[in-house]
């Protein structure tokens, strides 16, 4: 069957895919970053859908918009096919009720441009064998995951392909990896999931203690404790009272947060308090309760220990394509003149996160130090604002800001994406960008919105270049991010496990997971010279 002809500026054709039916194809070379095509939206009810459109070859092709009606892609939008390797991005503008496609790299004449339309497919991808053909790139190991075949001047990205994707992404994407297998180590936060199992681990404090004479006076002293502020729940962990044979002794307060002795009132006869050594926390296991409570009786709150979720292969699959998509973005900055930096925060892997967060289309931050003159602006801080910049459009009413760019690459003063559809049927060749879910909210509650359900980086993964530093690190923590990913360590300056790690620290009111990309070797300079995302050792990303 012959395609027909679409006439267009952007060097763009309509031919026939084998295994797909009809796609979209370059005539010509056409940059990275090029703005390939606007495809208008057709707009009907959701009554009109379920009388009618869903029994109808529409099914295929309809999205879920903002409002609960149901949107056709017009144009060329609903003729780009899927690939694993996608070519094309989208972002959507609510202001003109249209979709905007962007290549995110340079394109060949006669190559098909293709987008993604997400993890949980319905089909079997015609280039899913094309892993094959990366893992034949070089089949000699040089220690260092194929990542030193990158070159800065390398434009063909099957380099990256070969870095990023060489994993376990193949074969059932539901099975289970084991921790060895997986492409990061996870570093271990909380204190609370270390062993303690002897003394020497235990971590201790100290705390003012009273010996009472009388049993009688136990009572009238929790009343004081109460009364007099010192009652504070930092001794929650530890049993008030104390008995040893015949004597009778209570806890007061740590001296931390009382470093001099508690005054009594007059009317009770008490001694002089004293110092004591007590456990820092609960008892996790029964060997740990016997010696802590040999230092002070202490409650056992049994718990699993440490015990990180499971990750399958196709969760593996997207955190390696979201490390790819980080380098590139990096590499394209220090391109640019910027500070070869960036961060990357993904579409939910999970729908139910998709749906929870409402992050149905990707953010790309990059360190804009040098061309702002401004010592604050690290990527992570880009991101953030851009974050919150996103969230607050998706809550308005008003159109969609315009977008600049610094030599093909986002700025990242304004959001430059949306979340205003989502897809909602099945097929090849038309159901696009993200897999279907059964119903999106039509509106943002304003309940969800105080309860921080869509606050930031909330339930959301991040994924970086370099170890974010302490500010940094600190900004994720506030943005309530779940996870963070980075490649590089930052020795010197580092937030995330080197210099300290912020999610670890004591009183912290919130705790991100951290997870380091494992790059063959301890010393990552090498890479880092090769792919130009080089930064002085001193430098805090």
């Amino acid at each position: 069957m012959k395609a027909p002809e679409h006439l267009n500026s952007s060097g763009l054709r309509i031919e026939y895919a084998p295994g797909k039916g009809r796609g979209v194809y370059a005539s010509r070379h056409i940059p990275m970053q090029s703005l390939i095509e606007i495809s208008p939206v057709l707009l009907f009810s959701r009554g009109e859908y379920e009388e009618h459109g869903r029994h109808t070859l529409l099914d295929h092709y309809t999205f879920i918009w903002r409002d609960g009606r149901m949107a056709l892609a017009l144009g060329l939008g609903s003729l780009f096919n899927h690939s694993q390797y996608p070519n094309v991005s989208y972002t959507i503008d609510t202001a003109t009720e249209s979709i905007r496609y962007t290549t995110t790299r340079n394109i060949k004449p006669d190559e098909e441009l293709c987008i993604f339309y997400g993890h949980k497919l319905w089909f079997e991808p015609v280039d899913a064998a094309s892993r094959n053909d990366v893992d034949t790139i070089d089949d000699k190991d040089d220690g260092w995951g194929g990542l030193t075949c990158l070159g800065d001047n390398e434009e063909d990205n099957s380099a990256l392909d070969k870095a990023f994707l060489a994993f376990r992404t193949d074969g059932n994407p539901y099975e289970n990896i084991p921790d060895e297998e997986l492409p990061f180590t996870r570093l271990r936060l909380t204190p609370e999931d270390e062993d303690e199992e002897d003394m020497h681990s235990i971590r201790k404090e100290t705390a003012w203690v009273v010996d009472l004479p009388s049993p009688r006076l136990a009572a009238t002293m929790l009343k004081w404790l109460k009364q007099s502020g010192l009652d504070t729940p930092s001794l929650a962990h530890l049993k008030r009272i104390r008995k040893l044979d015949e004597k009778m002794s209570m806890a007061l307060i740590l001296t931390r947060e009382h470093p001099n002795p508690p005054i009594f009132p007059e009317d009770i006869e008490l001694p002089s308090p004293y110092v004591v050594t007590v456990p820092k926390t609960a008892a996790l296991t029964i060997t740990s309760l016997k010696l802590k409570s040999s230092l002070w009786p202490t409650i056992y709150a049994p718990r699993k220990k440490f015990e990180p979720e499971p990750w399958s292969t196709g969760e593996v699959r997207w955190a390696c394509e979201a490390m790819r998509e980080v380098v590139k973005v990096a590499r394209a900055a220090g391109q640019a003149g910027e500070a070869p930096i960036a961060a990357y925060v993904p579409v939910p892997y999970d729908e139910d996160a998709r749906v929870a967060t409402r992050m149905l289309e990707p953010l790309s931050a990059y360190d804009t130090r040098v061309s702002a003159v401004h010592p604050l602006r690290h990527c992570i801080i880009n991101l953030v604002r851009a974050a919150g910049e996103q969230r607050a459009s998706c809550a308005s009413t008003d159109g969609t800001p315009s977008v600049s760019t610094l030599q093909g690459i986002p700025q990242i003063d304004i959001p430059t994406y949306s979340t205003d559809i989502t897809p909602l049927s099945t097929h090849t060749e038309a159901s696009r960008l993200s897999p279907p879910r059964s119903e999106t909210p039509s509106a943002q509650s304003q309940s969800e919105v105080r309860n921080g359900a869509h606050y930031l980086l909330t339930s959301l993964t991040l994924f970086t270049t370099h170890e974010p530093c302490v500010m940094c690190s600190m900004a994720l923590l506030h943005s309530r991010v779940k996870e963070v990913f980075y490649l590089f360590p930052m020795e010197k300056t580092g937030g995330c496990g080197s210099i300290t790690c912020v999610p670890r620290l004591e009183g912290v009111n919130h705790r991100f997971a951290v997870n380091r990309w494992k790059l063959g070797r301890e010393d990552a300079s090498e890479w880092m010279d090769r792919t130009g995302l080089s930064i002085d050792e001193a430098c805090d990303a």
